[in-house]
């Protein structure tokens, strides 16, 4: 399984890439392995200002949605619109072309909260 040294993680599977004060989010190669076939990415919270925790989207598997939760406070300023076509970017490549939403961060020290590739391997090898 794929978990990048560089990211910062959350308990909900969603990671996080920090530039500047710009976050990139995705969902983690676990929780798209876990998901299965993704056949449908939503997200409607363009230009939204979110706490952390909320939830910004959804996915839809085969068999199962599943909801996308902020891991930081921001406002979602871009939407990977390549999703809409093609939502196996999702499982193809999770950490790369599958990125979800980009939001510019309220307050860093959030980001150092989240979860290290370690600990975020911890927590899914207890699950």
């Amino acid at each position: 399984m794929n978990i990048p040294a560089y990211l910062k993680y959350t308990k909900d599977h969603e990671w996080v890439k920090l530039d500047g004060d710009e976050a990139t989010i995705g969902i983690t190669d676990f929780a798209q392995g876990e998901l299965g076939d993704i056949v449908y990415v939503e997200i409607e919270t363009l230009n939204d200002t979110l706490e952390a925790e909320s939830v910004f989207g959804s996915v839809e598997a085969v068999k199962t949605v599943s909801d996308l939760f902020m891991p930081i406070s921001g406002e979602i300023i871009e939407i990977n619109e390549a999703l809409e076509d093609a939502p196996e970017k999702v499982n193809d490549d999770p950490y790369g072309d599958g990125w979800m939403v980009k939001v510019k961060c309220n307050d860093l020290k959030q980001f150092e909260e989240l979860l290290d590739a370690e600990s975020y391997n911890s927590f899914i090898s207890e699950g």
